[in-house]
């Protein structure tokens, strides 16, 4: 379909639901001053939230935000303060849709965030549309996209019921993350790389997510997602998705995500037989936790991509709490050479490439190099290169500007949140209880047991500081 006037042309509003909120505290006020310092971003920005707010407290709360989480510019915040209002009011009463309408004035083309509860999406779209304040609109909502694959259908078709899905933005921040969009490039801008990026030369996919942090406090929260919904059915997923797609066709903005909706459908959906669930020892005596939860902590999996490029290469995935370190990493092993020249290696010293997520970033080349001396033999070696951080976007700030430009290039579809959820459905109601593993270990044993063929996971070491 081609696009529409509204499709590309910018938004000249926007309006963030939940003004009042965590998420906007420490994401979205020091985004907008990012981009008011960089992209001379300059335009209404209108706050709406239940509290007993005026413009000086939204504006006083801007500040609060960015002199903790972001980088504060007074001259800078002047210009933004400057594009501050704010709407009281309840996101279910008509009344507060009436001031939004008449705040928002007649040439609004606006951008809607919502920072709200997910159970709350579907019931706002509606009244944005029936007060016509959507008119010319786009929405941003917040991850998670339902709760399984029935919730994730409804929520799209209610919301879809009151906006075309060009105007619906679905957010992973994980998306807009300067890593993973390196991770991305460094597969499509280097010739070396795909003739290798194969089943015929990778040998096995691994990808960990560890945190060494609990659930912070947040304990009836996590009783309601888990380590798959939390992290598995969204974040690393999509980071699957982007190492293993087919190189995007054309300059369309659509190209990307419909090669990721094909992937996504390549997936086999998971059996239990190849996850392993567990639950770190005094996870139930955190507040908010049921005495006798079964919500998993930590997972350990195998993945299957049933495709010409993937058919056969096995995905390791391993995402948990209470671990030794925090660290995000990905490592595709290649194929050992054939045939064997030398001496033979294991599956820890094949080659290599291995990609530092999180939190310092890096990539890596594993390679054999030569003993000295006479005897044909050698050792692993890994070249390293690290990213230090520069002045680069934060998630935020670069996926809320490409959302005020129309580009969905980084946002879910519909079809593909649902495809994922297929994905993940057949694991979300386990009848076995988790197994239980000590806090500061690497989970249970029976994870490592899943990649005996592997001889083990890698374990990401702790942050290297510069």
């Amino acid at each position: 379909m081609p696009p529409t006037e509204m499709d590309t042309q910018a938004s000249n509003r926007f309006v963030f639901f939940g003004a009042s909120g965590d998420l906007a505290y420490k994401q979205i006020f020091p985004a907008l001053l990012a981009m008011t310092r960089r992209d001379n971003f300059d335009l209404p920005i209108i706050g709406v939230a239940r509290s007993d707010w005026s413009d000086d407290t939204l504006r006083t709360r801007a500040r609060q935000s960015i002199e903790e989480n972001g980088n504060f510019d007074a001259k800078v915040f002047d210009r933004l303060a400057r594009n501050l209002h704010y709407i009281r009011g309840d996101y279910f009463d008509d009344k507060t849709y009436q001031t939004l309408c008449e705040t928002l004035g007649s040439d609004a083309r606006p951008l809607f965030y919502l920072a709200i509860p997910p159970d709350s999406f579907a019931e706002v779209v509606q009244r944005l549309s029936q007060s016509g304040c959507s008119k010319n609109a786009r929405v941003i909502v917040e991850k998670p996209f339902g709760r399984d694959l029935k919730s994730a259908q409804t929520l799209n078709r209610m919301l879809r019921a009151s906006l075309p899905e060009s105007a619906i933005f679905r957010i992973d921040h994980y998306l807009g993350k300067e890593p993973v969009q390196n991770l991305l490039y460094f597969r499509f801008a280097n010739s070396f790389v795909e003739p290798v990026w194969n089943r015929t030369h990778v040998d096995s996919v691994e990808i960990t997510m560890a945190e060494q942090f609990g659930v912070k406090g947040r304990g009836a929260f996590y009783e309601q997602v888990g380590a798959v919904r939390d992290v598995v059915q969204n974040h690393i997923l999509q980071v699957l998705a982007l190492l293993t797609i087919e190189p995007p066709e054309g300059d369309r903005p659509t190209a990307m995500r419909d090669d990721k909706l094909s992937l996504f459908r390549a997936m086999r959906p998971l059996v239990p037989s190849e996850v392993v669930r567990a639950q770190f020892r005094g996870y139930l005596d955190e507040p908010g936790v049921a005495a006798n939860s079964q919500v998993e902590t930590y997972v350990a999996l195998k993945m299957h991509i049933e495709n010409e490029r993937w058919a056969g290469v096995p995905f390791y995935i391993r995402a948990g709490k209470k671990l030794p370190v925090t660290a995000t990493e990905v490592t595709v092993r290649l194929k050992s050479p054939k045939p064997v020249v030398f001496d033979p290696m294991t599956p820890n010293q094949a080659n290599f490439f291995r990609f530092r997520l999180s939190p310092d970033v890096s990539i890596s080349l594993g390679a054999r190099v030569k003993h000295p001396g006479e005897a044909m033999t050698g050792a692993p070696a890994e070249l390293v290169e690290h990213f230090h951080p520069g002045d680069e976007m934060s998630p935020y700030e670069r996926l809320l500007g490409d959302a005020l430009h129309g580009d969905a290039t980084l946002f879910s579809g519909y079809e593909s949140i649902e495809a994922a959820w297929r994905v993940v459905e057949p694991i979300l109601e386990n009848p076995l209880p988790p197994l239980i593993y000590e806090p500061g270990t690497w989970g249970p044993e029976q994870a490592n047991e899943m990649m005996a063929a592997q001889s083990g996971w890698h374990n990401p070491e702790p942050e290297q500081k510069s």
